[in-house]
């Protein structure tokens, strides 16, 4: 005799599906969202101070260009000022000033063009960036300027014939042009122009249980 069959409505009920239910979040689910993992975030940062620490070279090229020289003139003993109320050392300052707050404001307003996104980890790259890019545009324009030995110059040159003395930043504090200017652009391109967070759900009150039932079924008309 074969065994009695189990009727099927006696069968145990399968286990609902769902093909639809999304899996849950884990560190090796597919990146989803528009938050990029923070590694990469570090990754990006690191080298977006990297450039524009590297484009100070163009802000030493043009301060050595654009800002003024000192003009000296030198006598068998002692160099002196050839005008001794000339403005070129506060020329010079202003110079660097301008050029700083331009290389900021651009290096910020390109960063925001290609990235789309703010964050902390961008805001500390333009900020470090800017400020290594001001001291590599220091030390290139010094480099690219007149021989800081204004003696072996002086003597080079000759007495009673003018020459300019070294490129120097006298202001100190015009190094954080760029860092400031970077940073406050970003801040306010990243408010204005940047992504929105997703606005909440309107609450859903279609199956909200009618006032005085309290077990969401309304109660049976009388007759």
């Amino acid at each position: 005799m074969t065994a009695p069959l189990t009727p099927s409505d006696n069968q145990p009920p399968e286990e609902p599906q769902h093909p639809d239910a999304a899996p849950a979040a884990g560190p090796g689910a597919p990146a989803g969202t528009d938050d990029p993992p923070l590694g990469r975030e570090l990754r990006e940062a690191a080298l977006i101070a990297l450039v524009v620490a590297v484009s100070g070279v163009l802000l030493g090229v043009l301060w050595n260009w654009l800002a003024p020289h000192i003009p000296l003139i030198a006598d068998t003993r002692n160099v002196y000022l050839k005008d001794t109320e000339g403005e070129e050392a506060i020329g010079t300052d202003g110079t660097f000033l301008l050029l700083s707050l331009g290389f900021g404001l651009v290096s910020a307003a390109v960063t925001f063009l290609v990235r789309r996104r703010g964050g902390i980890p961008l805001v500390v790259a333009l900020t470090v960036g800017g400020l290594l890019g001001a001291a590599v545009g220091w030390f290139t324009g010094m480099w690219l300027g007149p021989t800081p030995d204004v003696v072996a110059h002086a003597k080079q040159v000759g007495p009673g014939v003018t020459f300019y003395g070294p490129l120097r930043l006298q202001a100190k504090g015009a190094l954080l042009a760029w860092p400031l200017a970077a940073m406050v652009t970003q801040l306010v391109l990243t408010g204005f122009l940047g992504p929105r967070d997703p606005e909440p759900p309107a609450p859903d009150w279609s199956m909200a249980p009618a006032p005085g039932d309290h077990h969401g079924h309304r109660p049976p008309a009388d007759g």
